[in-house]
């Protein structure tokens, strides 16, 4: 009895089993702009120079400058938190209740953190000009917290009519009364 033997694999199995071949590299296509080899890095980097530290007065205008772009980071959350707000609809729903929650708690608690919001940024020199940009990061903070008031509004939550102050309102007291069919005032 004889037993069949399996048939070879295909070629593709072989070439993908074998270790690739390293080509020579002659072509005529010179390599792109800014590509090195291994080889050609280690050589370049003995040539090239090191860069020199920054100085302090340039490392105070680059923190003052981060300062700044984190002092406008929730002006430029308002047009997001507007369109938010503006889609969400002026009905009580979980949706635009949790909506108006978070527009109210992250301006407030970003007002009181606003020390160690900056800490990183101060140093003796930046203080003064540290002032003008937590005067700005309150006053953008502000603005969501405006915002947060127009929406409460727009829900009918803020007693801004006659009509929701009437508990407190004494009733009216008749000067005169009217009794139909006498003719006469009491």
């Amino acid at each position: 009895m004889m037993t069949a033997l399996p048939p070879p694999p295909p070629q593709w199995v072989l070439d993908l089993a074998a270790t690739p071949t390293t080509k020579p590299k002659i072509s005529s296509i010179p390599d792109p702009p800014g590509f090195t080899t291994a080889k050609q890095q280690r050589g370049a980097s003995a040539k090239t120079p090191q860069r020199k530290p920054p100085t302090q007065e340039e490392m105070e205008t680059l923190k003052v400058k981060k300062a700044w772009e984190v002092a406008i980071a929730p002006a430029k959350q308002l047009p997001m938190n507007a369109i938010g707000m503006y889609m969400s609809g002026s009905s009580l729903q979980i949706f635009s209740i949790m909506m108006v929650f978070m527009l109210f708690k992250t301006p407030i608690t970003a007002v009181l953190n606003i020390q160690r919001t900056f800490l990183p940024f101060e140093t003796p020199n930046t203080s003064g000009r540290l002032i003008q940009v937590k005067l700005v990061f309150l006053a953008t903070n502000c603005a969501a917290l405006a915002l947060g008031i127009w929406k409460v509004n727009q829900m009918g939550l803020l007693p801004t009519t006659r009509s929701d102050w009437l508990a407190w309102e004494e009733p009216r007291t008749n000067l005169e009364l009217a009794v139909p069919g006498l003719g006469i005032g009491i």
